[in-house]
């Protein structure tokens, strides 16, 4: 092979490693805000500046994948201090009410900061989980979002919210 065709080759691997790119460990907010992600789960959006955003892909096996979007999202946003964290929890529940058909969820976690609920996007049923912490002068939202019902099973939904648990776990510590 000449040197052209290694650089061609080096090239291609670049770009498709990029395009293909896996999540990890995030550092969010110039590094104040850090959690980790399941190697599996892709970046698909990424958004600087104020508020910033992180939005990650989970993978669905089943065929009914093409209709959803399985996802994960961590917003970090600048608060100046614990009022105006209370009125970025109270205008985030209040948009998520007006989504149509949405219903909540008795919560598990007994977290006044934690929400479950359901509501429709494009005519299916999805699942809910955010929830919201205050730090060093950010609020920070992390939001599941999952199909209600997926072709994958529940071994898949499972492992879906073990993995959105792990990232609230990650961000809170």
């Amino acid at each position: 092979m000449t040197f052209r065709r290694y650089m061609i080759a080096a090239a291609a691997l670049a770009v498709a490693s990029i395009a293909v790119a896996q999540a990890d460990d995030v550092s969010m907010a110039s590094g104040s805000v850090h959690f980790s992600t399941p190697s599996n789960w892709v970046g698909i959006m990424q958004v600087d500046g104020d508020p910033e955003v992180r939005v990650f892909q989970v993978p669905d096996p089943s065929p009914s994948k093409s209709d959803t979007l399985a996802r994960v999202s961590v917003t970090v946003k600048q608060i100046s201090d614990l009022q105006s964290f209370n009125d970025y929890v109270s205008s985030s529940v209040s948009k998520a009410r007006d989504m149509k058909d949405y219903a909540p969820v008795a919560s598990a976690t007994g977290d006044q900061n934690s929400f479950i609920y359901t509501a429709s996007e494009s005519g299916i049923g999805y699942t809910y989980l955010e929830r919201y912490w205050y730090r060093n002068g950010h609020a920070i939202q992390l939001r599941c979002a999952r199909p209600t019902s997926s072709q994958a099973g529940t071994s898949w939904t499972t492992s879906f919210d073990k993995g959105c648990n792990a990232v609230a776990v990650s961000l809170n510590s």
